[in-house]
């Protein structure tokens, strides 16, 4: 649907990544889905190569630790970005990049 969802603890109000079964604060199953802005900064980041079947060579990959603005911090790709723009605490957005036609995942670039 296009939208980035995180899990929420509905008794304390605490967003939580990954999602887990129960409430990092709580202890509980009282939990829901709700969606976050999409924006946020960059935290950390690596630069990793992903071989390719069939080819010799490996695509260069940008591995990024977003920290979202509701304080909450994800794994995600960071794409459209050159090794020279990039910084901590530079803002960034969500982008949905196509696996497939019918399959999106979300990953992060500069604003």
């Amino acid at each position: 649907r296009g939208q980035l969802l995180m899990q929420r603890c509905n008794v304390s109000g605490r967003l939580q990544y990954p999602p887990r079964p129960v409430s990092l604060v709580t202890g509980r199953r009282d939990l829901s889905w709700v969606p976050v802005s999409g924006s946020g900064t960059l935290y950390a980041w690596t630069l990793t190569h992903v071989p390719w079947p069939g080819h010799e060579h490996r695509t260069p990959y940008w591995c990024a630790t977003i920290e979202l603005d509701e304080g909450v911090r994800m794994i995600t790709h960071l794409a459209n970005v050159r090794d020279r723009e990039l910084r901590a605490g530079m803002p960034v957005r969500l982008v949905w990049e196509a696996l497939t036609p019918d399959q999106r995942y979300p990953a992060f670039e500069p604003v």
